[in-house]
């Protein structure tokens, strides 16, 4: 499955969009998770030049704010055949509070 289709990247804005903005106010259009694992990343901006995007990331010993290359994410190979995936029923309306508070839906 691709990870980033081209209605995903019209929901995702530019890096340093949200700069400044409470976490309430920030939407969070896409997610990704580890099927095999508990990582999962919230991304909440992107850079299509760069392919990097950056949200929060959660099932890590740190749950942290940061920078993840999406070319990274769609070269992980794990086990069974499978790769990092897109959650297909993420409802892009929750907001970076919403997910750090984990009431989201």
């Amino acid at each position: 499955m691709k990870l980033l289709t081209k209605g995903v990247l019209a929901k995702l804005p530019p890096l340093y969009t949200n700069d400044g903005k409470a976490p309430k106010d920030i939407r969070v259009p896409l997610k990704l998770f580890n099927p095999c694992g508990s990582e999962s990343w919230f991304f909440t901006e992107y850079d299509p030049e760069t392919k990097v995007g950056y949200g929060y990331v959660t099932g890590t010993p740190v749950e942290e704010m940061g920078y993840t290359s999406i070319e990274e994410l769609e070269s992980l190979r794990l086990p069974y055949g499978l790769g990092i995936e897109r959650d297909l029923h993420w409802n892009p309306k929750n907001t970076l509070q919403e997910v750090m508070d984990k009431t989201v839906s």
